[in-house]
């Protein structure tokens, strides 16, 4: 039974509704987490009401050309059959009826409720009818011998060819290799991936390729004989040259009560030689965050041609394409959009954005303009451009404001320092990047802590030191081996005795799928509560982003302790100067957690951490 039904505009006006308003409101909850997020495409979305309420799976339709949505609630543990049937019929005779100057619909009170029962009839129907089909499968097939019995087939057939048992069994197992012949091509054709790695390995064996990894023994072979013939060649008298004395390095002599001085073999100036280390971070200047990035605009989106050789989509003749963008009140349908969203698919994946995210994209742009009228003068490959540009800015769009200056203050004012927690995997970049924000956020006169919560990776808190001793600002360390919840627990401590603004935790880098550490991590989150998780990415790994930011959500969210699971609040991309337009990490990672990007590294000195350009990025992915 259905829940709630709403009809709406893309303007937010409800002009008919079936149902009351739910508690938690899950269609407010589809429009903020899909189809503001541009996955409209998805098939359902489910929607659990928070503090152990009910479960909800919501579907929807859409009619572009009038800018309706359709949408249906109804409980998960029902499974309807017939929502999307009734939601097609639904916008059929809806759109119909349909005037921009009407708000209410009474009227169509009587319609759905036949337009339900009509659904729920033929979904009756398609039960039953399955289960009739299957019952007439499963049914044993009988002869009837000449002598009036009825007897099964491979007797019969055992009977008629005077031979043993053992036709009856290849009969049986005749049947049961189609059958598992016909699953496996089934499983074959649901996921493409799997099944075509085993073909190409295959493929290589037979036209006699080595395999992936594998020795080739004729490169052996032919190695050998070259080392023999240089081994007879030196066997007969022939000189050998002489090898080159290798550099030994000397042996640190070690006193046995050695003083830290002693211990620091950092290079006391930077790389002058006439300043100390202590005032080299005085001298780095402004940071880069504090600098508006201008972009231009307005290269050659107007040039037909240039658009026609970037996206591929110059399908039909220049007379036919002219006379249907002059016409206009063209109905697009997905033939049309196919084309250009395959042209758009494969330029996003040649940006870095991962595959199946590019697919996503393009699917929800094909779904927000199936059926939409082409305007006159306007071809279908800008439309398709336009849209995708719409849906980008939306996604890269942060869905909340997280000003973390204004965020200091208002801690400051409760008395508390503001905490920010910097995770990620291995080699990204967290405690360099952790320093860039600690510079940035001393030039506006706010005093920072570090704390050194990486007790697992040596030389992680010398590390540390380092920064802070150049910075000139307070570490809190308690050296390794320690439980890292509780040193950043104490570390909150000092810092709120000490009148400290903010305690930047740095934490030790960990693979998404070692559940140790992943557990470690979870434990410091939840008894710390920091205001900020940030999770340090590399602008290198494309698809890899997905899995890594996927996992690290996921195994928050399990292994928290608090109903509320703390997840990723934003991300931090790391290495943006050596991708050159290999953007699609910043969109693969925004999309997989609907974090948003804060802040991006671009460079080797403290200032170099820039804010992302939305805008810059967006017009990186599509040219």
């Amino acid at each position: 039974m259905l829940e709630e039904l709403l009809i709406f505009t893309r303007g937010g006006l409800i002009l008919w509704e079936l149902g009351k308003a739910l508690k938690g409101s899950p269609i407010d909850a589809l429009i903020r987490s899909c189809l503001l997020e541009e996955r409209s495409a998805d098939a359902a979305f489910h929607y659990d009401v928070p503090a152990g309420g009910a479960a909800y799976t919501l579907k929807w339709a859409f009619d572009n050309d009038l800018g309706l949505v359709f949408v249906a609630v109804y409980q998960r543990i029902l499974h309807l059959l017939y929502v999307d049937d009734l939601l097609a019929a639904v916008r059929r005779e809806f759109s119909q009826i349909y005037d921009p100057k009407r708000i209410t619909y009474d009227d169509f009170n009587e319609t759905f409720r036949q337009l339900q029962k009509e659904a729920e009839a033929r979904a009756e129907e398609m039960r039953k009818s399955k289960q009739a089909g299957r019952a007439s499968t499963m049914a044993p097939v009988k002869k009837q011998t000449p002598n009036g019995a009825a007897r099964g087939s491979g007797k019969q057939r055992n009977n008629n060819s005077g031979g043993s048992g053992k036709d009856d069994s290849d009969g049986d197992s005749g049947e049961g290799r189609s059958l598992a012949n016909g699953s496996l091509k089934g499983q074959g054709n649901g996921n493409k991936e799997k099944s075509q790695a085993p073909n190409l390995f295959a493929k290589g064996k037979e036209n006699g390729a080595p395999e992936a990894g594998a020795f080739d023994v004729n490169k052996l072979q032919k190695l050998r004989a070259k080392g023999g013939k240089k081994t007879d060649t030196s066997a007969g008298g022939k000189a050998a040259k002489a090898e080159p004395k290798k550099i030994v390095k000397k042996n640190r002599v070690w006193d046995d009560s050695p003083s830290e001085s002693k211990l620091d073999f950092t290079d006391p100036t930077n790389e002058r030689g006439d300043i100390p280390i202590e005032a080299a971070a005085a001298d780095q200047g402004e940071s880069m965050m504090d600098k508006e990035e201008l972009v231009s605009s307005g290269e050659d989106e107007d040039d037909e041609e240039v658009e026609n050789e970037k996206t591929g989509t110059k399908k039909k003749g220049w007379f036919s394409s002219m006379i249907q963008s002059i016409s206009g009140n063209a109905v697009l349908q997905k033939s049309d959009l196919q084309p250009a969203l395959k042209a758009l698919k494969d330029r996003l994946m040649t940006k870095n954005v991962a595959e199946e995210i590019a697919e996503k994209l393009c699917e929800s742009v094909a779904a927000s303009l199936e059926g939409k009228k082409l305007g006159s003068f306007t071809r279908v490959s800008t439309t398709v451009q336009a849209a995708m540009e719409d849906a980008l800015l939306r996604i890269l769009t942060p869905r909340r404001s997280i000003d973390i200056l204004r965020d200091v203050h208002v801690a400051k004012e409760q008395g508390r320092p503001y905490v920010v927690v910097f995770v990620g995997v291995n080699g990204v970049g967290k405690s360099t990047n952790l320093s860039k924000v600690a510079y940035w956020l001393l030039q506006h006169n706010i005093t920072v802590m570090l704390a050194a919560c990486d007790t697992f990776r040596s030389g992680a808190v010398e590390q540390l030191r380092t920064h802070a001793r150049r910075l000139q600002i307070p570490i809190f360390e308690k050296g390794y081996e320690k439980d890292p919840a509780v040193v950043a627990k104490e570390a909150i401590q000092e810092a709120k005795r000490n009148s400290s603004d903010v305690v930047l935790v740095d934490t030790a880098g960990r693979m998404q799928d070692n559940e140790p550490l992943m557990r470690a991590l979870s434990k410091l989150i939840n008894l710390n509560s920091p205001d900020l998780v940030l999770f340090v990415g590399e602008a290198l790994v494309g698809n890899d982003a997905v899995d890594q930011l996927t996992k690290f959500d996921q195994k928050l969210a399990d292994l928290s302790t608090v109903p509320n699971a703390r997840l990723i609040d934003g991300i931090l991309l790391t290495k943006f100067d050596t991708i050159d337009d290999k953007v699609g990490a910043a969109l693969s990672m925004v999309y997989v957690s609907g974090a948003p990007v804060m802040f991006v590294g671009c460079g080797q000195s403290y200032t170099d951490l820039k804010k992302l350009n939305v805008k810059s990025i967006v017009k990186t992915l599509l040219k």
